[in-house]
């Protein structure tokens, strides 16, 4: 899409430009005409409009990774929690019982501490996997936003 709008504007078809970019609801097309409302006026105002433009697609496609990161941090201690709480139990049975208990009776509470600790990490594991190939997703499509836009700026400049 970049490229037919590059060659529309090298070509002085603005007009074609703008509806090939207005057409397009992908985060590219967007930029590019909101880039193209102001390609007329100087080139700080089109490239403030372009950083601007492209900041906001960028927020808009990570707007979950920070939900996403805070679930992948807060699993393993939540499952630390329940082992503490399994472990307190445990030894409140041994208190209870003055001492003198056997492994099935405390099975119970180390038993719950084993659990959350599992499910915590269960959690925690695939979350920030999910995370962290999310982040590079955005990362990569972010660069593609960057040099399309570039190729948009050089399009303009060779008028």
């Amino acid at each position: 899409m970049v490229g037919k709008i590059a060659r529309h504007i090298k070509n002085g078809e603005d007009h074609q430009a703008y509806e090939l970019a207005n057409s397009n609801s992908t985060p590219m097309g967007r930029i590019l005409t909101q880039a193209m409302e102001v390609k007329n006026q100087d080139r700080e105002t089109l490239e403030t409009v372009i950083v601007h433009s492209t900041a906001e697609e960028v927020r808009e496609l990570s707007r979950y990774l920070q939900a996403l990161a805070t679930i992948g941090s807060i699993a393993p201690l939540l499952g630390l929690l329940g082992t503490v709480l399994g472990m307190i139990k445990a030894f409140m049975v041994i208190q209870e019982m003055g001492g003198k208990v056997n492994a099935a009776v405390l099975a119970g509470g180390i038993w719950e501490a084993m659990l959350t600790t599992a499910l915590g990490l269960a959690v925690a594991l695939p979350t920030m996997v999910a995370h962290s190939y999310l982040v590079s997703r955005v990362d990569k499509y972010e660069a593609q936003l960057h040099d399309g836009t570039v190729t948009f700026i050089k399009a303009i400049g060779k008028r």
